[in-house]
């Protein structure tokens, strides 16, 4: 396979994954709205491109790792008018089933073939290479697409017919929501009972009890810091209300998700927005406060 590859979204995850694959040998073409990304990753030796459109001439395989669904149509819209021949775009991003669709329905009209291949985990795991790929969609083009995955991902798996990446993403990320919210109520039980919280830390984290979102967000409860955000609670916000809509599709309650919810509700009224969600720790540590 041709080790060129378009990234467009050079955010927290796009621009992690660009540097990797830059360490790992690829000729990265990058583009982002924002200048000052653009300019971050043109220091990291990414090839920012102009446009999409100037990415997707250049670039046999597109992956695209925005924020929101009006800026993955524009982008869907921007390479199926592009007038380049058939190019395979894998689509990053936390998106409803309903936006992936249109998202495919608009690029295969061009010609092109789109992937559904969201990622488990978060911006400091990507750094790391410490994904999963739940890939979807055409198999011949995931198999082709599998040594780069290799490349910034420790894990990729296809999953089948288009969507079922997305559909995975869903059940992982319900478990994130609630696994967040339980470390945030155990380090606080761990505090009233005089515990030393490092401590809860070192030895919680690798037994029985412990969890990846434990590892990777106990810490930062126990500093009380929550930037830089390895996930924005606005951003998960957001994801949530995709969750909780497929959950609703599907026929499935979902009693303790749904029991987050109103935590990460409170964030937001907290002004939190922009911090880790780590931070639900202070909406429980607030609520215990006010009801003591």
């Amino acid at each position: 396979m041709d080790k060129t590859v378009g990234i467009v979204g050079l955010g927290i995850m796009g621009g992690a994954i660009s540097r990797n694959l830059v360490e790992r040998g690829w000729r990265v073409i990058g583009f982002d709205i924002d200048p000052a990304r653009n300019a971050e990753l043109a220091q990291a030796k990414v090839t920012i491109a102009g446009s999409v459109a100037e990415l997707t001439r250049d670039a046999p395989v597109i992956m695209t790792s925005l924020a929101s669904p009006a800026a993955v149509e524009r982008v869907a819209q921007e390479i199926a008018g592009s007038g380049q021949a058939s190019r395979i775009v894998i689509e990053l991003s936390t998106l409803s089933l309903a936006d992936k669709v249109r998202f495919e329905a608009m690029l295969r009209q061009a010609g092109h073939l789109a992937l559904d291949c969201p990622l488990s985990g978060t911006g400091a795991q990507a750094k790391l290479r410490d994904l999963v790929v739940y890939a979807s969609g055409d198999s011949e083009a995931i198999r082709k697409c599998m040594g780069l995955f290799a490349d910034f991902a420790k894990q990729s798996a296809d999953l089948g017919r288009y969507g079922n990446g997305s559909r995975m993403k869903f059940v992982a990320n319900h478990l994130v929501a609630i696994n967040n919210v339980a470390t945030a109520e155990a380090m606080l039980l761990a505090e009233r009972a005089g515990l030393d919280p490092r401590m809860v830390v070192d030895v919680v984290g690798p037994g029985a009890g412990g969890s990846r979102m434990f590892q990777l967000r106990a810490p930062m409860m126990v500093e009380r810091v929550y930037e830089p955000a390895t996930m924005k609670v606005s951003v998960w916000k957001k994801d949530m209300g995709i969750i909780a809509e497929f959950a609703d599709e599907v026929g499935c309650e979902t009693p303790l998700f749904a029991m987050t919810q109103p935590v990460y509700a409170e964030a937001m009224a907290m002004g939190l927005g922009e911090q880790d969600t780590a931070s639900v720790f202070e909406v429980l540590k607030k609520t215990i406060v006010k009801n003591r």
